[in-house]
């Protein structure tokens, strides 16, 4: 693909300039509908039948010339038709006007429906009418590194011109209303809670900064919806939920994007074993909702979501690679294995962020198959309660497909001492991004019951849902690094 030329739109403006000399609007205010694209082929019986003249709208995507009459498509949010145009139809003065008209015009036509000798369902036109005029041409394809930054950069052209984009957002929004529709039928009360946070927390990330200037109050964009959702649990909301944006001030790579969408649920009298159960059934459910089978491919591979999650302990996965318990190897022992195995660390990587890589590399980019990577060490979770088997462990899962980390889920931590004693440790150990939320411990003193607790991407959801491995390809405007001029 070639970018526009400046006198590529020269030429459209010229065009633009003789429309509006003929006394033609070239940017309409409606034009009444009776039928898109898809409605016109699919009834198409009745309608020919009938003699029922249709009135569609949509970009113009195709065109050729024969003397006295004229082909083309136009799309619209259902599809493309073809159109068939006489001079005599649509009269002389009209026909000839069209060669005012460009491919990616908006264009509203009226006539009768028929079949062309090939049997493609067409309209015989009897009116043409310019809705709005086109000063950039269309792209024929997107191939290579230019015009992959283009379909991140200019969606509008993305969307246009590739129907695959078109459907994998169609899929984003069917999926988040399945979603919806699951936890609602399991009594789960959707909520809001603020984007605008004094203390950010319910994750290890660094926040965005903003000002409140009416308090005069420095605030953090949320990094997590987590500790307000549980103050509802002790509110007696028993079953909460929210999607919505979160923002971490973070990397940009194939799965991480600084503003990225979670839906995050909480359900009291519950541990992470309930949570797992409704892991398994809400990505079977999505599954067979979206493909019509439990079976999906991505990056090569087939999933099945139909068999029970595989579980795989974190400690005994990486104790079984490094040839040691990690629980009991010392910081110099642990960035010894990351060196030994490649693992990019630096002097001021804390103990958790060492143990994480190394599991990230060694373990779970290996994992192909739905799992349960569960019962982390206590270090890597302030907010889980600790195991019940192993003091040394918390009861957290993350599930991880393909080697992509989902969510993450824990049993609630709902001792307030023992939560303000984990903040407080964290402080101490000067870990990175750590914070002590005194309301929050403030109302777990008020009693908060057994919970089970789960976010999950939405963003990866979709990524793997649609078969795609990149992120950018599954957000509409992804947010992308400065132009170089």
């Amino acid at each position: 693909m070639s970018e526009p030329t400046p006198r590529d739109r020269d030429l459209r403006l010229d065009k633009l300039a003789k429309l509006r000399e003929l006394g033609i609007l070239p940017y309409a205010y409606r034009w009444e509908l009776t039928h898109q694209a898809v409605g016109v082929v699919e009834g198409f019986d009745q309608l020919s039948e009938a003699k029922t003249e249709v009135s569609v709208a949509g970009r113009l995507v195709s065109r050729r010339e024969h003397g006295k009459t004229q082909f083309g498509h136009i799309q619209d949010g259902s599809g493309r038709i073809q159109l068939y145009l006489r001079k005599d139809t649509v009269g002389e003065e009209p026909f000839e006007r069209l060669g005012l008209f460009d491919i990616g015009d908006q264009v509203g036509v009226r006539g009768e429906v028929f079949k062309t000798r090939t049997e493609e369902i067409t309209i015989l036109v009897k009116e043409i009418v310019l809705l709005a005029k086109s000063l950039l041409p269309l792209p024929e394809k997107f191939h290579g590194l230019k015009d992959i930054e283009i379909k991140y950069r200019q969606r509008y052209v993305d969307l246009i011109v590739n129907e695959k984009s078109r459907d994998v957002f169609r899929v984003r929004t069917r999926l988040v209303s399945l979603v919806r529709k699951f936890l609602d039928a399991r009594d789960f009360l959707e909520v809001e809670t603020p984007t605008l946070q004094p203390i950010y927390g319910g994750a290890a990330a660094q926040p965005f900064n903003t000002h409140y200037n009416v308090l005069d109050q420095d605030m953090f964009l949320r990094i997590s919806d987590e500790l307000y959702l549980k103050r509802l649990i002790v509110g007696g909301f028993e079953r909460v939920y929210e999607l919505c944006k979160d923002f971490r001030n973070e990397g940009l790579d194939r799965t991480h994007n600084p503003e990225f969408t979670q839906v995050e649920v909480y359900q009291a009298y519950a541990d992470y074993t309930d949570i797992m159960k409704l892991v398994e059934d809400l990505l079977r459910m999505l599954a067979k909702e979206l493909h019509g089978k439990t079976e999906i491919e991505f990056d090569g591979k087939t999933i099945n979501f139909d068999m029970p999650w595989q579980r795989l302990r974190f400690t005994d996965a990486l104790a079984e690679k490094l040839g040691a318990d990690p629980l009991k190897m010392t910081d110099a022992e642990l960035r010894g294995a990351a060196d030994r195995y490649n693992i990019g660390i630096t002097a001021e990587t804390s103990r958790v962020k060492v143990l994480d890589k190394l599991f990230e590399d060694l373990v779970q980019d290996h994992i192909t198959q739905p799992t349960f990577v569960m019962d982390h060490p206590k270090i890597t979770c302030p907010l889980a309660k600790a195991h019940r088997d192993n003091p040394e462990l918390v009861e957290r899962f993350e599930p991880v497909v393909c080697g992509m980390e989902l969510g993450n889920s824990f049993s609630e931590l709902n001792d307030p001492i023992e939560q303000r004693k984990r903040f407080e440790d964290q402080l101490a150990r000067n870990e990175e991004f750590a914070t002590l939320d005194e309301d929050y411990c403030t109302a777990l003193e008020y009693g908060m019951p057994p919970t089970g607790g789960l976010g999950l991407g939405v963003d990866r959801m979709v990524m793997l849902l649609t078969n795609n491995r990149s992120i950018r390809d599954v957000i509409l405007f992804p947010q992308l690094r400065p132009t170089q001029e």
